[in-house]
């Protein structure tokens, strides 16, 4: 397998118009990424990847991303099973956001269990609770995971 380069940002018109891969990281050296579901459309996660990390994921056509909590690139399911084998990747106008259609082996996306992380609406023009529209677990975190509290979690 050959290393990817990204190319250097050299004007507007490249970034936006070109054929050339050229992303921009935040400060922190981070670029946001939603990922759905192949086939509902549905919004599994969202995620921030490094350039490493984007690296390998072109690379392996499995989704890496940047654990903030853990501080190191993360192959998503190497724990869990759950990978996420990517079925287009795409790059937003600007190239600072990418997207991620994804088949999710197992069906979930989520540490928690479920199978989106967002698995809670938010009541919109009123206050009120949060409310489930997931109901049902995909799988059982303790028993993947352990009963360890989650790192990404306070």
């Amino acid at each position: 397998m050959h290393a990817i380069d990204f190319a250097p940002r050299t004007s507007i018109a490249q970034v936006e118009e070109g054929m050339c891969l050229a992303p921009r990281f935040d400060v922190d050296g981070l670029i946001p990424v939603v990922t759905t579901d192949r086939t509902t459309g549905e919004v599994l996660m969202m995620g921030v990847m490094t350039a490493e990390a984007l690296r390998l994921t072109i690379q392996a056509g499995e989704a890496h991303y940047w654990s903030r909590s853990r501080k190191c690139v993360w192959h998503k399911g190497a724990t869990s099973g759950l990978v996420q084998r990517v079925i287009e990747m795409r790059i937003d106008d600007d190239q600072d956001a990418v997207w991620l259609r994804v088949e999710v082996a197992g069906g979930a996306s989520c540490h928690v269990g479920y199978r989106s992380c967002f698995y809670r609406a938010v009541p919109v023009g009123q206050a009120g609770a949060l409310r489930f529209v997931e109901h049902v677990k995909v799988f059982n975190p303790v028993a993947v995971y352990g009963d360890a509290p989650n790192p990404t979690v306070l």
